[in-house]
């Protein structure tokens, strides 16, 4: 049992709940949910052990104010719910109560998309403005708006995804708005505060579902009109900690490319998972050798090691190009060994 509750999920906190009321109430809670959902507490039920009782009081405390939001919320809105909440809450943990609430009631955005097959959306939205556009694709899981992309037309895909990029902020009416329209026009195929959406780490994402094919198309438009932008999107598509992903035989090409003092240098701020992945594809004598390299070293710029370590991306991108080396999960091709 986590002494933390932050750290417990929800499904925790449900058994907690119920074991700390009294057992006519938890009776009839366990009565308002579905079947599957109380097979699933009951189990968790089980598993609990011994709940500490500063655990049960936060869980307890949590839930009257989850409570206590969702009965302002009914009375006079988000906003109302705010101001009364911030008169018993720190700002911050009214916000969280009201955050975690909304997203209860309201759901991840776009979410009836998701089990809608990627080229039927494609369809489906292509006649859309592009803001539209970009502003679903942003809150898809990236393998679907990646697939999404892929199959709307060239010229769209570039805008999309320039508009993903560039994108900031949304308030919740304008994303309700959409959501509400695209969900009414499509219900007959399938059955808080300003949210952050889109960014280059969002296009850099869909990107990575893509074709090569694709993927190169669309950079190399963007970067007709804005290098600097093409640039930060290649280097959010893969980082240094992203070798991980590199096959063992490309891993073997890639060093052949790398000086031993650059890859010592590169390495000295690699996680453990990096520099075991690098070293299980060295000979013993060639790994030493590097090891003592980044120990007799001695105190380095943290801006020569990320310029060693983009350069060694660099030359994954070019032999990834090349064929001489596979990236698992890039594309949508299947690759046999």
């Amino acid at each position: 049992m986590a002494h933390n509750p932050e750290n417990l999920s929800p499904l925790a906190k449900a058994a907690i709940l119920l074991v700390s009321v009294d057992t006519e109430v938890a009776a009839r809670l366990m009565a308002s949910l579905e079947q599957d959902q109380v097979e699933q507490v009951s189990m968790e039920v089980a598993r609990l052990g011994d709940v500490p009782a500063g655990v049960r009081q936060e869980v307890l405390e949590e839930f009257y104010q989850r409570c206590l939001a969702s009965h302002y919320i009914e009375e006079g809105g988000m906003e109302y719910a705010r101001t009364l909440l911030e008169r018993s809450l720190s700002a911050g943990d009214a916000s969280r109560v009201l955050d975690d609430l909304e997203q209860t009631i309201y759901g991840s955005p776009f979410r009836f998309l998701q089990k809608t097959d990627p080229a039927n959306i494609a369809a489906f939205v292509q006649d859309e403005h592009p803001q539209t556009i970009a502003l679903v694709l942003s809150y898809l899981p990236g393998n679907i708006g990646g697939h999404v992309l892929e199959n709307l037309p060239a010229r769209k895909q570039v805008e999309v995804a320039r508009r993903i990029a560039t994108m900031e902020q949304t308030s919740p009416e304008t994303i309700r708005e959409v959501e509400q329209g695209l969900s009414e026009r499509l219900s007959a195929i399938m059955g808080q505060n300003l949210r952050k959406t889109g960014g280059v780490a969002s296009v850099a994402e869909l990107l990575n579902s893509v074709s090569r094919a694709t993927e190169k198309s669309i950079l190399e438009s963007i970067e007709e009109e804005n290098p600097d932008l093409a640039e930060s999107i290649r280097k959010q598509m893969f980082t240094f900690g992203d070798l991980l992903l590199v096959n063992d035989k490309g891993i073997q090409s890639l060093l052949k490319e790398i000086e031993p003092d650059e890859l010592a240098l590169a390495l000295k701020t690699a996680t453990q998972e990096v520099k075991d992945k690098i070293f299980g594809n060295m000979s013993e004598r060639a790994g030493t050798n590097v090891k003592e390299e980044m120990e007799y070293m001695g105190p380095v710029r943290i801006t020569d090691v990320e310029t060693a370590q983009q350069r060694i991306v660099d030359i994954v991108r070019r032999l990834e190009e090349a064929g001489e080396l596979i990236i698992e999960g890039r594309g949508s091709e299947e690759i046999v060994e």
